[in-house]
């Protein structure tokens, strides 16, 4: 009687499974057709959130009462401690994963047979954060990319635990294979992106480009929007890379170490690249393609520049501006000068340094100034920076960070989300 019992549960299951999948066929079968369903269901909404007293609509548009209100609440003690979410909750919560996933509102389902058509990669190096990471990663969710994670060896237990936690509600999310203990400005920082690379271009043939996030990275432009900004390059990549500054040779001329995990110089000089390698001048972050990737890691240039390099300092701000620069890369650039794109130009981050911010009269400021604060002179984005940074064509921006103002992240969460599904209706 229990076998016929239990025979009878696991046949409803999978009609369940099944009818449940014919249904959302349906839907993205008559979206396609014309027909417009209603998604208001994967909509973000303010009724649980603590940010709910701020308008996102006000705040976009740069009004001035609806910033101050937004500031203001962002200092308040109760209003800190509200916003944040312990580590903990994201491994208990995640324990249910098809729960966490509708809790949470992740697009299980491609938006659009376009974006379906053009999968991409992300690999991501987080050491801290897990809130911030967990928004991110729902933020740039989608079931047809492919996505692998590099927790720092470093990180405490609590964060490697929930973020492995989340992962595993996921098939297309993956932990790296082999996580290295990041050193900050030195080989190890490169190498946990390389790792990453690897994984991503063995699971899976079908994506087209390669993304690299850090956990304070937030989108600007919806997948669709990404997509399509992909589909224009033709092949080709975008990073920054440019001729490096005389004051930056020494990184590369002289053989650095780690010493009680900080990087330190030799006193010894370097031999020169091999081949003849003009080194660029670029930053960690780039938008390449799998062809760009199958080079660096199985190009004989490449694999010798790499192994030259790990004993510089601060190798991720040369290593991929120089691979694009080399001829032969898929969708690289002669190393001469007329070919020199930097940060701004390229689409990959939106990123406001402080030595270059400046009031909207100076003709030496490159952007206006910082509406949040600063870490290692790099702004960290408040509420009155997202007009601005609406305004441009990069894909990211870097920094946010919820601690410091978590209207900002919330924001755009909203306005990124609706403009997705707008696109559908």
């Amino acid at each position: 009687m229990r076998l016929l019992q239990r025979g009878r549960f696991l046949l409803f299951l999978k009609l369940t499974l099944v009818l449940g999948s014919l249904w959302m066929l349906s839907l993205l079968t008559r979206s396609r057709s014309g027909w417009n369903p209603s998604y208001s269901w994967l909509e973000y909404t303010d009724d649980d959130s603590p940010e709910k007293m701020c308008d996102c609509s006000a705040i976009l548009q740069g009004e001035r009462e609806a910033l101050e209100q937004a500031k203001l609440l962002t200092i308040t003690k109760d209003f800190k401690k509200s916003v944040h979410i312990p580590d903990e909750y994201y491994m208990n919560a995640s324990q249910d994963c098809s729960a966490f996933k509708l809790r949470r509102k992740y697009l299980t389902f491609p938006l659009s047979q376009e974006e379906e058509e053009f999968p991409l990669a992300y690999s991501m190096v987080v050491h801290h954060k897990v809130q911030s990471f967990e928004r991110l990663l729902r933020a740039i969710y989608a079931p047809q990319n492919v996505y692998c994670v590099h927790v720092d060896k470093k990180a405490k237990s609590s964060v490697l635990a929930a973020i492995r936690a989340i992962t595993a509600c996921f098939p297309n999310i993956f932990m790296v294979s082999q996580p290295v203990d990041v050193v900050y400005s030195a080989w190890p920082r490169v190498q946990a992106d390389l790792n990453c690379m690897a994984d991503l271009y063995n699971a899976s043939t079908k994506w087209k480009y390669l993304l690299n996030l850090c956990g304070q990275d937030f989108p600007l432009k919806t997948n669709l929007e990404i997509v399509r900004a992909l589909r224009s390059l033709r092949g080709g990549n975008s990073l920054e890379s440019e001729k490096m500054p005389a004051e930056k040779m020494w990184r590369v001329r002289n053989a650095h170490q780690i010493i009680d995990g900080t990087i330190q110089g030799t006193g010894k000089a370097k031999e020169p690249p091999p081949f003849n390698l003009t080194i660029m001048s670029g930053n960690a972050y780039f938008v390449v393609s799998r062809g760009y990737i199958s080079s660096v890691l199985e190009d004989k240039r490449v694999l010798a520049l790499i192994e030259w390099a790990k004993d510089t300092y601060s190798p991720d701000e040369f290593l991929w501006a120089t691979i694009q620069r080399m001829p032969g890369i898929p969708g690289s650039k002669r190393p001469h000068i007329k070919y020199d794109m930097s940060d701004l130009n390229a689409i990959t981050r939106l990123v406001k340094w402080q030595f270059h911010e400046g009031s909207q009269d100076s003709l030496n400021a490159v952007y206006p100034e910082c509406q949040g604060n600063h870490v290692r002179s790099i702004c960290i984005y408040g509420v009155g920076d997202l007009q601005w940074m609406l305004e441009h064509h990069h894909l990211f921006a870097n920094k946010f960070d919820i601690d410091t103002d978590a209207i900002a992240v919330h924001c755009l969460e909203k306005y990124l989300r609706k403009r997705a599904l707008s696109k559908l209706q």
